[in-house]
């Protein structure tokens, strides 16, 4: 399995998949090898997930850089040596190390994900050098309309994603929209396309121990956004521009609601967007905390904050499946149709507006607020949170290697 993000890299959700992945497949019989980076590639670290990976799992951490960290000069580096991402250089010592692995451990399938689009490359490269079979995950669209934005990057990526049709015994994505548009892309490879979405943790939510409140009349609505803040797909200025409408009307005030953007990674941003549209009062930002308290912090939060512009319609963010588990209230920023919003229709949840729409915001939030209010909010529904774990995730992924085995066989 070659996955950049693994422990200890800390900052980011898509560890989780691959992590996953990794003890569920152990749990179930298979024995996952795992080539990642070695952790000085990573601009942060934390060990809090470590005792997560299974003590009989193979990790290999192959030398890897950051460009932008270790081969720039007053912050500057050449461009060619971050294509087609800034942790190229890894894929030398990965692809020598996995051939490594292959040859003592005999496995029977590759499997690599994206982002990072270098761990392609070293999947293959380890295909073509052991005939394995390659199964190439896309935890996003990887060429999009104007992105990526450096035309050679745009190039290194559409050279990446045609060697996948290419070669990969199973392409596999998280949402049904990529899936879709993949496959009109590649017509000849859709046989080959494959739908294993994103979900939650159990476990690690039985590690979380927070009672979920029912909001007092007398203290502000909490909605809690936790996780990433990208300044362009998850761009807060529509929803801060309805909050100074709303507080203008005295139709809903600091005193009735609070935001909270955990480890948002652009606090900055977004205190100067707060303050231009002054609803500064209605901001709390908080640093990141280990997985299992952000967890908490979830259950406990009186509603749930999803942020997705319509560029991203293709995309779901995987925190969305942590939020179903939760169960609290969820108010979905999201264009209505895309396939974040259908995630949420599907598990019984309403609450949306489109991320860019001021004036729908404006319209959907005291509806929202009072319904939380007074413990009439829509909740996430049973079924749906069930179907979401990442240990039926993993069974979905058996059965993809299960049919691999057997085609390889005949």
């Amino acid at each position: 399995m070659v996955a950049y993000h693994f422990p200890p890299l800390a900052g980011s959700s898509g560890i989780q998949r691959t992590l996953r992945f990794v003890q569920h497949l152990t749990a179930l019989g298979w024995q996952p090898i795992v080539l990642t980076a070695s952790p000085w590639a990573y601009a942060q670290t934390s060990s809090d997930l470590m005792a997560d990976v299974p003590a009989e799992v193979v990790v290999k951490r192959s030398f890897a850089l950051d460009t932008a960290r270790h081969l720039s000069l007053r912050g500057r580096y050449w461009g060619a040596l971050a294509l087609p991402d800034r942790w190229a250089t890894w894929r030398f010592a990965a692809v020598y190390d996995g051939l490594q692995l292959i040859r003592r451990y005999r496995p029977e399938a590759i499997w690599s994900t994206y982002p990072i689009a270098t761990a392609h490359l070293i999947g293959a490269e380890l295909q073509r050098r052991s005939g394995l079979p390659w199964v190439a995950d896309f935890r996003d669209p990887m060429v999009q309309e104007g992105y990526p934005t450096d035309p050679q990057q745009w190039q290194h990526f559409q050279h990446i994603e045609d060697r996948v049709a290419r070669s990969a015994a199973r392409v596999v994505f998280t949402t049904p929209g990529a899936l879709k548009t993949y496959g009109e892309r590649y017509p000849a490879a859709a046989a080959r396309m494959a739908l294993i979405e994103n979900g939650y943790d159990e476990e690690s939510f039985r590690g979380a121990v927070a009672p979920a409140p029912v909001a007092r009349s007398d203290a502000p609505v909490v909605i809690l956004h936790s996780g990433i803040v990208y300044p362009a797909e998850r761009d807060p200025t529509q929803l801060f521009i309805a909050l100074a409408t709303l507080n203008a009307q005295a139709l809903v005030t600091p005193a009735m609601l609070r935001l909270k953007f955990r480890a948002s990674a652009h606090d900055a941003n977004l205190r100067a967007l707060a303050a231009r549209y002054q609803v500064e009062d209605f901001i709390e930002l908080g640093a990141a905390l280990p997985y299992r308290e952000a967890l908490s912090e979830m259950l406990a939060a009186d509603a749930l904050l999803i942020l997705q512009d319509a560029g991203c319609n293709d995309q779901i963010p995987a925190k969305l499946y942590e939020y179903l588990r939760a169960g609290r209230p969820i108010l979905g920023l999201t264009d209505p149709r895309g396939d974040t919003a259908h995630a949420l229709r599907q598990a019984g949840l309403n609450a949306i507006a489109a991320l860019e729409d001021a004036a729908a915001i404006t319209a959907l939030l005291p509806n929202f607020l009072a319904e939380v209010r007074a413990g009439r909010a829509s909740l996430p529904q049973p079924q749906a949170v069930a179907s979401a774990s990442r240990l039926a995730r993993t069974h979905a992924l058996i059965s993809l290697l299960d049919d691999i085995k057997k085609t390889v066989s005949a």
